[in-house]
Formats: C-alpha cells, structure tokens, sequence
C-alpha cells in the first residue's frame, strides 16, 4: 500500500513535468468523453421517445387481443371475456395503469370528404396516462365518460376534413353481421400528437356508445396494461396472462412491435461500439504522450533501475500516469456533458427537420436521456482500455537495461 501511495505521487508529479503535453493529451480526453456521454445521452432520448411515443399508440406495455385479431383487426375478432368481467378481474390487480377498449377500422366522412381511420372506443378515465393525448391540451375537451356522444380527432385530420370543434360528421364501420354501423358524431375536441400522423389516424369515441353502434353488447377487441419501466414487463406479462386465463393471447410490447423492440436493443449495442471507438481515436494520442514521456526520462528510469527499483514498479508507474490523466479527463468530460444536456432536458425542437423523423416515427422534439449505466460504463471502458494501451510503452520502459540507459545521450 505504501508503495503504491509512491507510484502514485511519482506519477502525478511526472505527468506535470511537460504542461503543455499533458494539457493537450488531458484537453482531447475531456472533448472524447464529453462527446461519448453527450451523443449517447441525445441517441438514447431519441430512442427513448420514439418507444414512448410507440407505446403510447399501440398502447400499454402488455396487450391481449383475440387471438386472430391482430391478422384481422375487426369487430368479429373480439376479446372471449365480457369487458364487466375484464374490469372485476384487473380493477385489484395493482397496475400502474390498464384499460379496455374497443378498437376497430371505420372510415369518417365530412361535407367535403372522407378517411380511413382506427377508431377507438375508450373510458376516458382509465385512458388517461395511458394514450398520447394530452387532455389538457385538446382544443374543446377530450370525452367525458364512456357515454359520450361527442368525438374527439386529430387537429390534421380535421384540416382534412375541413371541419372543427362543433360540426358533425359520420363514422362508419361495420358489425359481427357484416352490415354496416353508421352514426353521426359533433366534434367536441381537436388533440395534438407528438408524431402527426397519430392525428391523421385515430379518433376516440365513448366505449359505450361505440359498443351500440356496433352492436356488440358488453365485450371490447383489446385491453391494455401499463407497467413502470418500458424495459422490463415480464411481471406485468405474467400477471396479466394468468388474469386472463387463456381466453385471449396476451403480448409484450416489443412482440407487437418488432421495429421498436429492435431499435431498443441496437441502442444498447450502438453505446458500446461508440465508446469504443471514440477511445481508439484517444488512445493514439495516449499511447504517444507516455512514449514521450518515457523517451524523456530514459536516464532516469535506468538510475531508479540501478539502485534496486524492480522492473514491475517502474511499470506500476508509467500505467498509474495513464490512468490518472484519464480519470481527470473522464472526470471533466462527465460533468461537461452533464452540464450540457441539463439546459436540453425540456426538449430540443427539431421542427426544421419534422417531416424526416416523422418517417422515422419520432416526433419533432427530442429530449436528451443522460442515464447513469451509460456514464459509468464510458468510464469503465476507457479506463480499462487506458490501462492495456499504457502497456506497452510502460513495458517498454520497465525493461530497459540500466547501464545501457544511463549511459544514453
């Protein structure tokens, strides 16, 4: 310990033998960490973002759905348990959040034309928290109750449509007799969506007075559970199959929908490989900066050598000044980036570029995620990489030959 305590002041005070160096070497390693923690922490928001925002409109972390429903998403594939059933069962179950709905293709027409949309057949009170409509921000209101008369679309669709808040239209859809079920709706609310096109897509309807026009008495196509981290569902996945009881098939989200489930995983490959090179960019710098340093104090080290210093200390201290010009490097870096995305964590508006992450199902805000498991492994990674790049100068010097290297002009 005690002789650790000297590799470590020797290590410290050589580091400073040549200020500008070492500046130069410790000014890249704070620019690299900081450029490794600050775009993980944008790749990770953006990610992040777009799996919310994917989840918001499937929505839920766990589904469960006739088991033909999602190749036929259509009133005749309904759930095999009665919605009062479904809400006795899951009302003391303890999620976070869950929902049932009706949820069905139909087609909305105004005066002056007409869409294909999902149409959604909700309780606005278990939906809230739930979907991507921000109540408070609907232009009207969002529904009342789940008898609600009224209908709620997006603010695009209804530019579409050329209608507003108070002005009819009809929906369209068909029943389990394959006839069709029409109604007339007012509009009572305009919402907005973080990816536009969920506004083009979806409009919510009362579950009730939808179960009327369809003429499906008491049963609903989906139910939904939120659990608290997106990441890990399995306890919500089990829980809810076994509610369930084998009357529906019960998914996770990342197997309703393979391309977020992707993105989630490619992430957390695409943090590693991006540390890993910015440090290669680092390490040339690196591995120069201590071949100098032993160049320079080749007399010294064979005097320390002569008078009965072991090979493996002076090897002990060429590896320590590698790692302490990087722990103040990550050091600096960390906090830089830190101190960078704080004035971002309310969102980046990428607006300029909207339509490009609209094709990308993202919306045009960004917020930054700074999560520790990344800062600590940046961290990691470099410092023990650090370490292996410092080898082979410190190898280097801890074998030279003392008289050969007194002697060296």
């Amino acid at each position: 310990m005690h002789m650790l305590a000297v590799l470590v002041r020797l290590a410290w005070r050589n580091l400073w033998r040549n200020h500008r160096r070492t500046l130069i070497m410790l000014l890249a390693v704070v620019l690299g960490t900081w450029a490794m923690i600050f775009m993980t922490a944008l790749m990770r928001g953006m990610v992040s973002q777009m799996v919310a925002d994917g989840i918001s409109a499937l929505p839920g972390h766990v589904q469960a759905h006739h088991p033909d429903y999602r190749d036929d998403p259509s009133v005749a594939n309904l759930i095999a348990v009665s919605d009062a059933d479904l809400s006795e069962r899951f009302s003391a179950a303890g999620f976070t959040g869950w929902a049932t709905r009706v949820r069905v293709p139909a087609v909305i027409t105004s005066e002056y034309d007409s869409r294909g949309v999902t149409l959604l057949g909700v309780d606005p009170l278990r939906e809230r928290g739930l979907t991507f409509v921000d109540y408070d921000a609907v232009e009207g209101r969002f529904l009342d109750s789940v008898d609600d008369s009224g209908i709620v679309i997006g603010r695009k669709l209804a530019t579409t449509l050329n209608t507003k808040v108070g002005k009819r239209i009809v929906l369209m859809s068909q029943d389990p007799d394959n006839e069709i079920a029409d109604r007339g709706f007012r509009v009572v609310g305009l919402f907005d969506a973080n990816v536009t096109a969920y506004e083009e897509s979806y409009v919510f309807v009362g579950k009730t007075t939808t179960q009327k026009m369809l003429r499906i008495g008491d049963q609903v196509s989906e139910l939904v559970v939120l659990g608290d981290d997106f990441r890990d569902v399995e306890a919500e996945y089990k829980r809810t199959a076994e509610l369930v009881g084998g009357r529906a098939e019960v998914l996770r989200w990342i197997e309703l929908d393979a391309y977020l489930g992707t993105m989630l995983n490619v992430m957390d490959g695409f943090v590693f490989v991006w540390i890993v090179v910015i440090f290669l960019a680092l390490s040339f710098g690196l591995v120069n900066t201590l071949v100098m340093a032993v160049f320079e104090r080749v007399r010294e080290i064979g005097l320390m050598l002569a008078l009965g210093m072991r090979p493996i200390y002076i090897l002990g201290q060429i590896v320590v000044e590698s790692l302490l010009l990087l722990a103040i490097g990550l050091a600096m870096g960390s906090a830089l980036a830190w101190a960078a995305v704080q004035p971002m964590k309310d969102g980046v508006d990428l607006s300029i570029v909207g339509d490009g992450m609209e094709m990308w199902g993202m919306s045009s805000v960004l917020y930054p995620e700074l999560i520790l498991s990344d800062v600590v492994l940046a961290n990691v990674v470099v410092l023990v990489l650090g370490f292996f790049a410092s080898l082979s100068p410190a190898w280097r010097a801890a074998h030279y030959e003392p008289i050969e290297a007194i002697t060296k002009v």
